[in-house]
């Protein structure tokens, strides 16, 4: 077993039992869980000293992985048309959330943000623990995103799981626009 395989492994071993780990993304270092497990949001939440009311973004490997969380059935076959002609992609997507979707997930709002990745770290690693995953920059609030693994380590310390892989090449966060405007928000 290689290097890479081990550590998607042992990613996929802790996102399954409630952990958070770093993992590249499109443009730094990325912070996830799974996100049907609250003790994991709330240890992510810690982590960022971020508050719950802001939501987190989900990434996915494909769309049905988003399913659980995104009320589907609301959306319009143009809207979905949008949506899918930017995914795979670096856009994040604001949609209306199910009714049973959890706050620790949403914040103070009734939609979740959501983006089908083409980053191959984010990929296998969904695909590997066959779920979508919270997905925020990997940093302190307040303080720059992540880019390297030194920053990573400074921030979190030197124990913290990280997947290996490379950053992608954008140099800005996901785009982040509405579904129900279509309007870029980030």
């Amino acid at each position: 077993m290689n290097l890479s395989t081990h550590s998607l492994l042992q990613c996929a071993h802790y996102i399954g039992n409630a952990m958070v780990i770093a993992y590249p993304t499109e443009s730094m270092f990325g912070l996830g869980c799974h996100p049907s497990y609250k003790l994991a949001i709330m240890h992510l939440l810690s982590l960022k000293k971020r508050s719950i009311k802001k939501g987190f973004i989900l990434v996915a490997a494909n769309y049905q992985q988003l399913i659980p969380w995104v009320a589907d059935e609301k959306l319009s076959l143009q809207q979905k048309k949008l949506m899918f002609s930017t995914w795979p992609g670096p856009v994040t997507w604001i949609l209306p959330a199910r009714n049973i979707t959890p706050y620790w997930l949403t914040g103070e709002f009734t939609t979740i943000a959501v983006r089908v990745s083409n980053h191959p770290s984010i990929i296998d690693l969904c695909l590997a623990c066959n779920t979508a995953l919270v997905s925020t920059s990997a940093n302190i609030t307040t303080h720059p995103p992540c880019r390297y693994l030194t920053e990573l380590f400074e921030q979190f310390g030197h124990n913290f799981p990280v997947l290996s892989g490379e950053i992608g090449w954008q140099t800005h966060p996901s785009e982040m626009r509405s579904i129900f405007t279509g309007e870029r928000i980030r």
